[in-house]
């Protein structure tokens, strides 16, 4: 299967964000230490669903996902700075939960394995 050009954008803005994020670049007090775990881009190039990871509380969760949207402006000057596009893409961050979810499916196996069943 080849390597769509979304995801090879997706990838670019993700190490972008990841790194402004890295080097204090960004400074709302509401984002604290959190990984960028990928980019979903749409066809057109046009929209940045960026998704990012952190452990926390769900209100700490949300209290980042929105300092995270309140700097989606400067974020979008900077990757037109920064990289070569036509459009600077609208960014909108989703917190992605797959790694709460691999830890739960750990902890459900592990409690299977110690009452025997396997």
């Amino acid at each position: 299967m080849a390597y769509k050009r979304s995801d090879r954008v997706g990838d670019l803005i993700r190490e972008e964000i990841a790194s402004m994020i890295l080097h204090g670049d960004i400074k709302d007090p509401r984002i604290g230490f959190i990984t960028i775990t990928k980019v979903r881009m749409t066809g057109d190039l046009k929209e940045a669903r960026v998704f990012f990871s952190l452990i926390g509380t769900k209100e700490e969760v949300e209290k980042t996902r929105e300092g995270l949207q309140s700097a989606s402006g400067y974020i979008r000057r900077t990757l037109a700075k920064r990289v070569s596009l036509r459009f600077i893409p609208s960014v909108t961050f989703t917190f992605d939960d797959s790694l709460e979810y691999s830890e739960h499916i750990e902890r459900v196996i592990k409690e299977i394995k110690e009452k025997g069943g396997g």
